[in-house]
């Protein structure tokens, strides 16, 4: 998995994360914070029941507005967040406080979960891959009587399965309401979290032989790209367990019992990821103390080889040093085999040095 340059050295994930704000304005004012992902804004509508399923591609929201007072089950999609006029005509007429309309157009949201009396207000995070690195998108779940209405940043989801099986009438989806659409949206974007957390694995594994065998200023530079990367993977899915929970525990009127142990498998999926991001966590910082250790031990390699070869030339440097002083009389200068004789002294001291550290396995 490649990380992305990021912004101010902030890792892909915090991009923008200190966006603009809308000072000075009051509470309830809808303004979109954030990145623009999309051009324009689109609207699909799905409306079905056990027997039949319509789709429709809105071009203009007020053509919503019929589905509200049907019995059967309406998810509207929204893609693109920066026509605010939209969500608040959206909001409305389906009764959204202000301070919700507020937090659908401010992506900065952290995932939580909100229960009013006619509808439930979820903000989740969606991961994907962007150019081969992890980008971050909040979505925004609104849950009614008869009514699913999501948010997102752009076009493009993990929703395809759901979509799917709405228009196949492939398992229960068709048999059951709003709430269980909920769940299968949640159960979606919880799923693909394990498809993130393949391609840390992958990441992991290749940095892994990397660092056993040619660790680089460059392995250590991924490895903490990788880190930072986990740590708002971390911001992402430990806020979901409560969102999760809270649905499941929660008393609504909108989620019926026979649908909360459906939540309760999600909130395991949850758990089951989270104690993965911890455990990479873990081995990510294993990993540092590995190169670290690994850049230690090759330095002490070649501090040592470096030692021994000082070592071997400070007797010779001391006997050429000896013969090298500019005496007058100095006998082994006029004799005939002196340099032949130094010569091998030298050559004698530096096999004995070299015996006795094969002898203590220095070498």
């Amino acid at each position: 998995m490649k990380i992305k340059p990021a912004e101010l050295k902030m890792p892909h994930f915090a991009r923008k994360i200190v966006g603009k704000r809308k000072a000075g304005l009051p509470p309830g004012s809808v303004v979109h914070v954030g990145e623009k992902k999309a051009e324009k804004v689109t609207i699909q509508l799905i409306d079905y029941d056990s027997k039949n399923v319509r789709e429709l591609d809105v071009k203009r929201i007020e053509e919503c507005f019929p589905f509200r007072e049907k019995k059967t089950v309406t998810w509207i999609n929204i893609n693109g967040l920066h026509d605010t006029a939209i969500i608040r005509t959206l909001g409305s007429k389906f009764g959204l406080h202000a301070l919700v309309m507020e937090d659908i157009a401010h992506t900065m949201q952290r995932p939580k979960k909100e229960d009013f009396e006619n509808y439930i207000y979820i903000v989740v995070k969606m991961l994907h891959f962007d150019a081969d690195a992890v980008d971050v998108e909040q979505v925004s779940l609104i849950l009614g009587e008869n009514f699913v209405i999501s948010f997102q940043e752009r076009e493009g989801d993990v929703f395809d399965a759901v979509r799917e099986r709405i228009r196949s009438g492939k398992g229960v989806i068709r048999e059951k309401g709003a709430d269980y659409l909920t769940y299968r949206l949640l159960d979606a974007l919880v799923d693909n979290y394990f498809v993130i957390l393949e391609k840390v694995v992958d990441s992991i594994e290749s940095l892994e032989s990397e660092l056993l065998t040619n660790p680089t200023l460059g392995t250590l530079k991924k490895i903490n790209s990788l880190k930072r990367e986990l740590i708002f993977l971390r911001k992402s899915v430990w806020p979901l367990r409560e969102v999760v929970g809270g649905v499941e525990k929660g008393e609504s009127r909108l989620i019926k019992k026979g649908t909360l142990i459906y939540f309760r498998d999600v909130y395991d999926h949850t758990i089951q990821i989270i104690e993965a991001v911890e455990t990479f966590r873990d081995m990510l910082s294993g990993m540092t103390d590995l190169y670290l250790s690994t850049v230690s031990n090759r330095m002490n390699e070649i501090m040592k080889v470096l030692t021994i070869i000082a070592t071997i030339f400070i007797p010779l440097t001391f006997v050429v040093g000896v013969y090298g002083m500019n005496f007058q009389y100095m006998p082994e200068l006029s004799w005939k085999y002196g340099y032949f004789l130094v010569l091998a002294l030298m050559l004698a001291i530096f096999g004995g040095m070299m015996l006795y550290f094969r002898g203590k396995k220095w070498l």
